[in-house]
C-alpha cells in the first residue's frame, strides 16, 4: 500500500486487513475509501485498477482507521440515503439503508396530499442527519417539510442536508415540537431512539461511534420516545392525516397495540423493509 504500490494491490491488501479485522464488507469498504481519496466512483476505481492505475496516498492510514471499527461514513464524510449523498460525522447516527423504508412512506404520503390538495405540511420527528426530510423535500417539491432534533451536534450535521432542501430544522425536543402546527399537519415521520437498554449493540461502529441519545429508546422496553412519537402525532395531524416511524422488529406488535390502545387513529398498519424485517408502523388519523 502507498503511493507507489498499484492500485489493484494496494486494494487486496486492504481487504486483507479489514477482514482480518472483522469489517463486514472489507472488499467494498476497501473500494469506498480508495475512490473517496481518489474523487471517483466506486466503480471507477475497479476501472483504475484494472488500468494498472497507482494508489492514492493516504490509503494505508485510511484503512487502518476502518481496521479499529471507525465508520466508513466517518471516513469519508459522506453517507448514502436513497439518492442523497448526507453530510455526517461524529455525533450524528449514521442512516441505514432500512430507513428508506421510512422515507418512502412518507414520500407516498406526502405525494397523495399534494395530488389531493395541491401541498403537504410534513413534520420529521427527531430527525438525526436529516436523511428522512431531506428524502422527502427533495423528492416530493410541493410539501413544506419541517424537522425537529434534540442534540446540538446532530443538528449541525441536519442543517448542512436540509438548509440546501428549504427545510426549517428546529433544536428542541419532539415531545414538544411545533405547537404552532398543532392539527394542521398532513404527514409525520420518525426514527426514534428505540433500542432497549439493554440491548447494547454487537457492532463497534454503532455500540462505540453511533451517539448514545439517538439509540437507546429509554425504559426496559425502549419504547419511551416512540410512546412520545405517537403523543405527538397525535397532536399534529389533521383528521386523516399519516404517521410513520421506525421500530425494532420485535417492537411491531407494541406499536400497533399503542395506536389501538390510545384511540384516534385508523388503518394501523405493520411494513416490512428489504430484508423483509418487520421495520415501520403507520396510521392515519381518525376524524
Amino acid at each position: 500500500m502507498g503511493t507507489t504500490a498499484e492500485l489493484a494491490s494496494a486494494l487486496r491488501a486492504a481487504s486483507a486487513v479489514l477482514a482480518e479485522a472483522g469489517v463486514p464488507s472489507p472488499r467494498v469498504d476497501a473500494e469506498l475509501l480508495a475512490a473517496h481519496l481518489l474523487g471517483v466512483s466506486r466503480g471507477r476505481v475497479g476501472a483504475l485498477a484494472l488500468a494498472g492505475a497507482p494508489a492514492p496516498a493516504g490509503l494505508d492510514e485510511l484503512v487502518a482507521e476502518r481496521a479499529r471499527r471507525i465508520p466508513l461514513q466517518h471516513l469519508t464524510g459522506v453517507a448514502h440515503f436513497r439518492h442523497l449523498d448526507l453530510a455526517v460525522g461524529p455525533g450524528v447516527f449514521v442512516p441505514r439503508p432500512e430507513t428508506e423504508t421510512l422515507a418512502q412512506l412518507g414520500i407516498d404520503a406526502a405525494r397523495a396530499a399534494v395530488a389531493a390538495t395541491g401541498g403537504a405540511t410534513v413534520v420529521d420527528l427527531g430527525t438525526g442527519s436529516g436523511a428522512v426530510a431531506a428524502a422527502i423535500a427533495s423528492e416530493v417539491p410541493a410539501a413544506v417539510v419541517h424537522a425537529v432534533e434534540l442534540s446540538e451536534h446532530a443538528a449541525a450535521w441536519a442543517e448542512r442536508n436540509l438548509t440546501p432542501l428549504g427545510v426549517e430544522l428546529r433544536v428542541g425536543d419532539l415531545r414538544t415540537a411545533f405547537e404552532d402546527l398543532d392539527g394542521r399537519v398532513d404527514v409525520v415521520v420518525s426514527n426514534p431512539p428505540y433500542i432497549p437498554a439493554d440491548a447494547v449493540p454487537n457492532e463497534p461502529e454503532v455500540r462505540d461511534h453511533d451517539p448514545e441519545l439517538a439509540l437507546y429508546g429509554g425504559g426496559v422496553d425502549g419504547m419511551e420516545l416512540p410512546r412520545a412519537v405517537e403523543a405527538t402525532a397525535r397532536r399534529l395531524l389533521s383528521a386523516g392525516g399519516y404517521v410513520a416511524l421506525e421500530h425494532a422488529e420485535v417492537q411491531e406488535r407494541a406499536m400497533q397495540a399503542l395506536f389501538e390502545r390510545t384511540g384516534g387513529w385508523a388503518d394501523v398498519a405493520g411494513h416490512r423493509d428489504l430484508t423483509d424485517r418487520a421495520r415501520c408502523t403507520s396510521a392515519r388519523r381518525a376524524g
